[in-house]
């Protein structure tokens, strides 16, 4: 799912597209979402384990490998997107914005200066997407969810959009083509090797705190390498 500011015709600009967790934020938005959802709500512990649990194992017997079916959305079963909605901009003003490193933050004005649009892609929930892409000023947001965000969530992802691994090169490149920009020229910021599929995508990727494998990647094709730490 995707959210955009409307204000005015970025046409024509760079995109510098950025991943969430581990690479702007020193922290896990979604992992912060649900712990605080369970604090708040502890009935709903053993509820979002086995949900989650049953999922999990049903995704591995259909053949989905063990990273994807780590990340189905079982913690949220029966939580009502508006409490999502809530605690996540609570959240983000009260911890997480103070999660984003001062390089980060430098970097994002940076790309500012150069007038460049900055993009946030990211495989968080849409609620946590967002409020944080409110906080980093950034120019377009994508994360996971359905268009009509309505209701409660059921844990399942059926007809959302999940910009997740390879899921986030079809996202990216019809970015791109909508906002015409050159890719070769666009910039792509990530932490894992997970995120190395969009980021092949543009002419200036950058590996930010890279787990080992991206890391590896990065100096065998001599991508910048950053380290932005709180």
């Amino acid at each position: 799912m995707y959210v955009g500011l409307p204000a005015q015709d970025m046409s024509k600009q760079v995109a510098a597209y950025f991943d969430l967790d581990g690479t702007l934020l020193d922290a896990s938005s979604e992992k912060s979402l649900a712990s605080t959802l369970s604090k708040r709500r502890p009935w709903r512990i053993p509820l979002s384990i086995s949900a989650w649990s049953l999922r999990f194992i049903g995704s591995l017997a259909t053949g989905k490998s063990v990273y994807d079916s780590a990340r189905n959305r079982g913690h949220f079963t029966m939580a009502s997107w508006e409490s999502l909605d809530k605690i996540s901009l609570e959240l983000v003003a009260n911890k997480l914005s103070q999660r984003v490193s001062p390089q980060a933050r430098e970097r994002l004005n940076w790309h500012r200066e150069q007038g460049h649009r900055l993009v946030l892609v990211t495989a968080t929930v849409m609620p946590m997407a967002e409020a944080m892409a409110n906080e980093l000023a950034m120019d377009g947001v994508y994360g996971c969810g359905p268009e009509n965000r309505q209701g409660r969530l059921s844990g399942s992802e059926k007809g959302w959009s999940v910009p997740r691994r390879k899921g986030k090169v079809p996202i990216v490149e019809k970015d791109a083509q909508q906002n015409d920009h050159d890719l070769s020229q666009c910039w792509a910021y990530g932490n894992t090797l997970a995120d190395s599929w969009f980021m092949k995508l543009c002419g200036n990727p950058v590996a930010v705190n890279p787990e080992t494998p991206l890391r590896k990647l990065a100096e065998q094709n001599e991508w910048t390498i950053y380290s932005w730490k709180v």
